[in-house]
């Protein structure tokens, strides 16, 4: 990206409003899976349980929801399997496994969680889960059938810049509760899941995306052993929000990931794609050696930690902890050959993607987040036009500062922080979105998007001068219940929570949002531009997002 390092920052905490309020701070061999899923139904376990092909998994039932949490999906990526595609979780030990609390977070700032960290949580309406079922069916027919249906399943893929986050933070209680079966994972994050790197790409595995191999692996899990929990393998939505939605961007440009999901959620993942300005997502050659103005190289990651030799003997031992403390705030995948092809911009206007109906929006006030992160929050509230002056520089770099300046000038808003957040917003998220909207609706569905309620939770936190407004990650807690966050909503934020849950569930039934029981939301379309606009309490249609966010008049012409 033609921008100042500084920009890097920005993202690193993408992923959950909770963060912003605390101060922005699987599969056995086939040999042995059928013996032991067999061997399995023979006993009896407390409700609620689920026969996975590792053995039984034994979970609770916690407001008319059964949780299984905390089971492991990968072999643990530790010592010599560090830096390799992930390798399927084989046996449980004694053949059950105890799902009642939360596995690892993956190695992240702080420091903090473990490279042991590749669990995924599964929760199913109560008594959803076949495993049961087939004890009771009266022939094999009967259970066949039975487990030939099934619930849909949404697969949920937290953000956080690709360094940190984790899916014990997203309790999906809310969307269980409109008949689906939802699942959270954890991936690779940092270095450990991102990095390219000579010694370790000459031994001759995949290599660069590490963490987009964990959710592949995860994903297969849930084709293979879903069916024990009550869902149906053919109808899986994968959705993710921030780095999360950016994977779903890329799971849909990903050869790899044929087959694995019948439809795909994108919430405000456009961050580093789909603008000719952004140039983050590179080869894995060029990753080695040169690195990106954000990224350094990986080559120069192995140096500073100790390994200028560039051996992987070097660098698998060192701790981890020593890895997170090298690796910069934000990080981005590469072209790596295999599972990804081409970036997902070169991918969607090839038409060279899955092919599955897609969901794909932004909030209106993005960029606000940062904002408050970098400048009032850290102590330095932007409140003179010459410290906007810098502001625009810092973000955009002498290649669009004068520009920027003029088309957001300083005198034209409350505030600084909220000029630097309107450009922010429009040429970070919006404008970069709305051009993955016109590229994917050339081949398939796809409803686009807008989250518009200005006076989302919390509103204003103490050393913030400006309101937040549908900040960066606001529109989480009208679809989930988030670890850390209590807020209440107004009567009119409660309809458009379930109106909002209406539309992502019912999109996971049947690849369309739309139900009698909400506003009608068209397909996007280049000749109407015509967005949802999701405000409370109902949402409408939005007609004027391009000239709101100045995406014809001026980001889409950046070369």
């Amino acid at each position: 990206m033609k921008n100042s390092e500084q920009a890097n920052e920005r993202l690193q905490h993408c992923g959950f409003p909770s963060k912003l309020v605390l101060g922005l701070a699987a599969v056995c061999a086939f040999t042995l899976g059928p013996v032991a899923t067999a061997s399995a139904r023979t006993k009896s376990y407390p409700e609620p349980f689920a026969i996975t092909q590792s053995g039984a998994v034994l979970g609770s039932t916690v407001n008319g929801v059964d949780e299984f949490l905390g089971i492991p999906y990968a072999q643990p990526p530790v010592g010599p399997l560090r830096w390799l595609p992930p390798k399927a979780f084989r046996m449980f030990t004694g053949g059950t496994f105890e799902a009642k609390q939360f596995g690892s977070e993956c190695t992240q700032p702080g420091p903090t969680g473990s490279e042991d960290c590749l669990f995924l949580n599964v929760y199913s309406p109560t008594g959803s889960e076949p495993g049961n079922a087939v004890e009771q069916a009266e022939d094999e027919t009967a259970a066949a059938s039975k487990k030939s249906s099934g619930l849909p399943v949404m697969v949920w893929i937290h953000g956080g810049g690709l360094t940190s986050g984790g899916g014990d933070l997203y309790d999906p209680t809310p969307l269980v509760n409109q008949g689906v079966i939802a699942v959270t994972i954890n991936y690779r994050l940092g270095v450990l899941g991102f990095l390219a790197q000579s010694g370790l790409d000459a031994e001759h595995h995949e290599s660069g995306n590490y963490g987009f191999m964990d959710q592949q692996l995860a994903l297969k899990w849930v084709q293979k052993n879903i069916k024990a929990f009550g869902g149906n393998p053919k109808e899986v939505t994968i959705l993710g929000e921030s780095a999360g939605g950016q994977s779903i961007y890329c799971n849909l440009a990903s050869p790899t990931a044929k087959h694995l999901f019948r439809g795909a959620i994108a919430e405000s993942g456009s961050y580093t794609e789909f603008q000719g300005y952004f140039d983050f997502i590179v080869t894995l050659a060029t990753a080695e050696t040169s690195g990106t103005a954000l990224v350094p190289s990986g080559d120069s990651v192995a140096t500073s930690v100790g390994c200028s030799s560039q051996t992987s003997a070097c660098l698998r031992a060192v701790s981890a902890d020593t890895l997170v403390a090298v690796e910069a705030g934000v990080l981005y995948p590469f072209v790596d050959g295999k599972l990804l092809t081409r970036t997902p911009m070169a991918a969607f206007t090839s038409g060279k993607f899955n092919r599955v109906p897609v969901i794909s929006g932004t909030n209106h006030d993005e960029y606000r987040y940062f904002v408050a992160g970098e400048y009032d929050l850290a102590g330095n509230p932007i409140q003179t036009s010459a410290e906007y002056a810098d502001a625009v520089a810092a973000l955009w770099g002498t290649f669009l500062d004068m520009e920027v300046l003029e088309l957001y000038p300083y005198a034209s808003y409350p505030s600084g922080d909220l000029a630097l957040a309107a450009s922010g917003t429009d040429g970070v998220f919006s404008c970069p979105a709305r051009n993955a909207d016109q590229e994917l609706s050339k081949f398939v569905t796809t409803y686009a998007y807008e989250f518009n309620d200005e006076n989302a939770p919390p509103g204003t936190i103490a050393g913030v001068t400006f309101p937040l407004g549908a900040f960066h990650a606001a529109e989480l807690q009208y679809l989930f219940i988030i670890t850390g966050d209590s807020f209440t909503f107004t009567a009119d934020q409660q309809l458009l929570s379930d109106a909002m849950i209406s539309y992502w569930t019912q999109f996971a039934k049947t690849g369309n949002p739309n139900s009698a029981d909400e506003p009608a939301w068209p397909p996007y379309s280049t000749s109407t531009d015509e967005f949802q606009s999701l405000v409370p309490p109902t949402p409408m249609p939005e007609t004027n997002f391009n000239t709101f966010h100045m995406c014809s008049s001026f980001w889409d012409t950046i070369p």
